[in-house]
C-alpha cells in the first residue's frame, strides 16, 4: 500500500495552491453529480415513450437535460482550470528548486550519476506530478462520487435489478484491487529505474556513435545499453503476463453486467412482461456502462498515485545529494601554486580509494603531467583540484588557501578545463565560445578563436561565428569541437589550466593545430596535464606517475628515465607502439 499520500508529499511545493486544488476537486465532484441528473430525465422520457402519454413533455425534459449537462461541463472546466494552474505552479516551483540545488552540487556528480538520469528526473518525474494534479486529482474526485450516484440511481427505480447489475462490477473490482499493493509499488519503482537506466545508457551510446561507426560495431558493442534494453524487455513481458489473468477476470466480470441484466429481465418477467419492467430494463441498459467505466477509472487511479510517489522519491533523491559545503570565508588566494596534502578520495559505494594519501606540489607557472595506467587516479586528482568533489581526507590548497574556503564562483574564475570529450550546445559558435565569458564582445571571441587555431573552421561555415551548430546540417568533427572548447579556455584566460587527454581523439591535422594552441594557451599559467601519449609530456617541468591512486614516481622526463622504473618502462612501450607499422 502507499504509505504516504502524494498530496502530503507535494505540499512543500504548493505555496498556498492547496486551497485552489481543493476547490478544483470539489467542483469536479459537483460536476459528476450534476451530470447524473439528466439520466433521471432520460428515465422520464423512456417512461413517457413506453406509456405513450404526454409526449409533448419530452422536448421540455430534453432541454432541462441539456442545460444540466452544460452546467456540469462548466463546473468541470472550471475545476480543470483550478487544478492546471496549481499543477503548473507546483511543477515550476519543483523545477526551480531542483535546478537551484543542482547548481550547488559537485560537478563530478554528473559523471557519477549520469546526465541522462538527472535529466529524466528533472523532466519526467516533475512532469508526472503535473499530470497527477492537473488531471488525476479531478478525475479521481469524479470517480469517487460517480459510483455512489449511479448506485443510488440503480437502487431507486428497481433495487432488485440494481443489485444484480452492481454485483458483477464489485466482483470485477475485487479482482483488479488485488493487483495493487507493495508488489505493484515495487514494480513501478523497477519500471522507473529501468527507464532511467536506459535513458542514461542511451545518452552515453549516442555520444559514442562516432567510435562505433569507426570500428564498424553494432549496438552490442555497448553492452550496458544493450543489456539495459534486454533486461527491461524481459521484465516487461514477465510483468505483463503476471497481470493477464487478473485483467481477464476483471473484464469478464464487468462485461457480465449485461448478461446479468438480461437474466434478471427473464426472471422477473416470467409471470408477464409489464411496461414498468421494460422501462427499467431499458434504463439499466443505458446507465450500467457508466458504472463499469467509473469503477475502472477508480481502480487505475491507484497506479497513478504509485507513479507520483515514486517520482517524488526520485526528486527527493536529488535534494538528498550533498551540496559543496560553503565555509563562508570567501578567501582569495595570493598566487596560483597548487598543493595536494595527504589527499584521499573514495567514490560513493567504492571499496577502495580512487586517490590515496596523494602529495603533489605545483609551483605557480609550472607545467606538470599526470601519467599512469587507466584507473590510476589521474582524472580524479585533476577533478579534485577543481573541486568537482570534496576530498575525503587531507586538503588541496591554491595560493596557500584551502579550496574549500574559496567561493565556487571565484574558484571557477581561476581554472579552465579542456576535456578529452568536449561538447557544443545547439547555438552559434559565438555563444558556444562566449559561455566562458558571457559579457565578451564579438572581437574578443574572434581573437580567442584565432589563438585556438579555429579560423579555418569559422571561414568554411556559412554564417561564420553566427552559424548555429546542428542547424541546416552544420556539424563539426570531434577535433573541431575540441578546438572550439580550447577557444573557450583562451577567452576565459584563467590562471590555472587543466588538460584531460585533450588531444586523445583528434586526427593528425587537428592535433597539430591543437598543440600550437596549447603552446600559446599555457604560457604564464599553472598547468595540470593528463596524458597517455607520453610524447606530449617530455617538456613538462615535472611528471607524476600515479598507480592505484598513489604517486609512485615523480621528476622530470629525463630524471624518470634515469630511474629505470615504471615511467621508463611505460615510455619504452610507448616508443615501440609509435614505431609499429602494418606488415612490420
Amino acid at each position: 500500500m502507499i504509505k504516504t499520500k502524494p498530496l502530503k508529499l507535494l505540499k512543500v511545493y504548493m505555496d498556498g495552491c492547496d486551497k485552489l486544488i481543493l476547490l478544483g476537486r470539489v467542483l469536479a465532484a459537483l460536476s459528476a453529480l450534476i451530470v447524473l441528473v439528466p439520466y433521471y430525465e432520460i428515465w422520464k422520457i423512456i417512461k413517457i415513450a413506453v406509456q405513450g402519454e404526454n409526449l409533448s413533455q419530452i422536448p421540455g425534459i430534453g432541454f432541462r437535460a441539456v442545460v444540466l449537462t452544460l452546467i456540469s461541463m462548466i463546473f468541470y472546466i472550471t475545476a480543470l482550470m483550478c487544478t492546471h494552474v496549481s499543477a503548473f505552479h507546483v511543477q515550476a516551483t519543483m523545477r526551480r528548486r531542483l535546478m537551484k540545488h543542482i547548481m550547488t552540487l559537485p560537478l563530478g556528480i554528473f559523471d557519477e550519476e549520469g546526465t541522462g538520469k538527472i535529466r529524466r528526473i528533472v523532466n519526467v518525474s516533475t512532469g508526472a506530478t503535473e499530470t497527477y494534479i492537473a488531471h488525476n486529482l479531478p478525475d479521481k474526485a469524479v470517480a469517487a462520487v460517480t459510483p455512489l450516484g449511479i448506485a443510488a440511481l440503480m437502487l431507486i427505480f428497481d433495487w432488485k435489478i440494481g443489485c444484480i447489475c452492481i454485483i458483477p462490477v464489485l466482483i470485477g473490482f475485487c479482482f483488479i484491487a488485488n493487483m495493487r499493493g507493495p508488489k505493484m509499488q515495487e514494480s513501478m519503482k523497477y519500471y522507473q529505474n529501468a527507464m532511467e537506466n536506459i535513458s542514461n545508457e542511451g545518452v552515453e551510446y549516442v555520444r559514442g556513435i562516432p567510435v562505433v561507426k569507426t570500428f564498424g560495431q553494432t549496438v552490442f558493442s555497448f553492452k550496458r545499453f544493450s543489456k539495459a534494453i534486454d533486461d527491461f524487455t524481459e521484465w516487461s513481458i514477465k510483468y505483463t503476463k503476471s497481470l493477464s489473468m487478473p485483467m481477464v477476470k476483471y473484464m469478464t466480470a464487468i462485461n457480465a453486467v449485461f448478461a446479468a441484466l438480461i437474466c434478471s429481465a427473464y426472471f422477473f418477467g416470467r409471470n408477464g412482461i409489464t411496461p414498468e419492467l421494460v422501462l427499467n430494463v431499458m434504463y439499466y441498459i443505458i446507465i450500467s456502462p457508466l458504472l463499469t467505466v467509473t469503477m475502472t477509472r477508480l481502480a487505475y487511479s491507484g497506479e497513478q498515485e504509485m507513479t507520483v510517489v515514486d517520482a517524488i522519491e526520485r526528486i527527493n533523491s536529488i535534494f538528498e545529494m550533498r551540496s559543496l559545503e560553503d565555509s563562508g570565508e570567501n578567501a582569495m588566494p595570493a598566487s596560483c601554486d597548487i598543493k595536494f596534502e595527504n589527499v584521499s578520495y573514495r567514490y560513493d559505494g567504492a571499496l577502495k580509494d580512487a586517490v590515496h594519501d596523494l602529495n603533489i606540489n605545483i609551483a605557480e607557472g609550472e607545467h606538470v603531467a599526470l601519467v599512469g595506467e587507466s584507473g590510476g587516479g589521474k582524472t580524479t586528482a585533476a577533478q579534485l583540484a577543481a573541486r568537482f568533489f570534496d576530498v575525503t581526507e587531507g586538503s588541496i590548497k591554491i595560493g596557500g588557501v584551502d579550496i574549500r574556503n574559496i567561493s565556487q564562483k571565484e574558484l571557477m574564475k581561476k581554472i579552465s578545463f579542456v576535456f578529452q570529450d568536449s561538447h557544443l550546445i545547439k547555438t552559434s559558435i559565438l555563444e558556444n565560445v562566449r559561455m566562458a565569458k558571457p559579457q565578451a564582445s564579438e572581437e574578443e571571441v574572434l581573437e580567442a578563436l584565432k589563438k585556438a587555431q579555429c579560423m579555418d573552421i569559422v571561414e568554411k561555415l556559412p554564417e561564420g561565428i553566427h552559424t548555429v551548430i546542428g542547424a541546416k546540417g552544420t556539424y563539426l568533427s570531434g577535433g573541431e569541437q575540441q578546438r572550439i572548447a580550447i577557444a573557450r579556455a583562451f577567452l576565459k584566460d584563467a590562471s590555472i589550466l587543466i588538460l584531460d587527454e585533450a588531444t586523445a581523439f583528434a586526427d593528425p591535422d587537428n592535433e597539430v593545430s591543437m598543440q600550437r594552441a596549447f603552446e600559446t594557451l599555457a604560457k604564464d599559467k599553472t598547468v595540470i596535464m593528463i596524458a597517455h601519449r607520453l610524447s606530449t609530456v617530455v617538456d613538462a617541468d615535472k611528471v607524476y606517475v600515479l598507480k592505484n591512486g598513489c604517486c609512485i614516481e615523480s621528476g622530470s622526463h629525463r630524471e624518470l628515465l634515469d630511474m629505470k622504473g615504471t615511467y621508463s618502462r611505460m615510455y619504452q612501450e610507448y616508443q615501440k607502439s609509435v614505431q609499429w607499422k602494418v606488415g612490420a
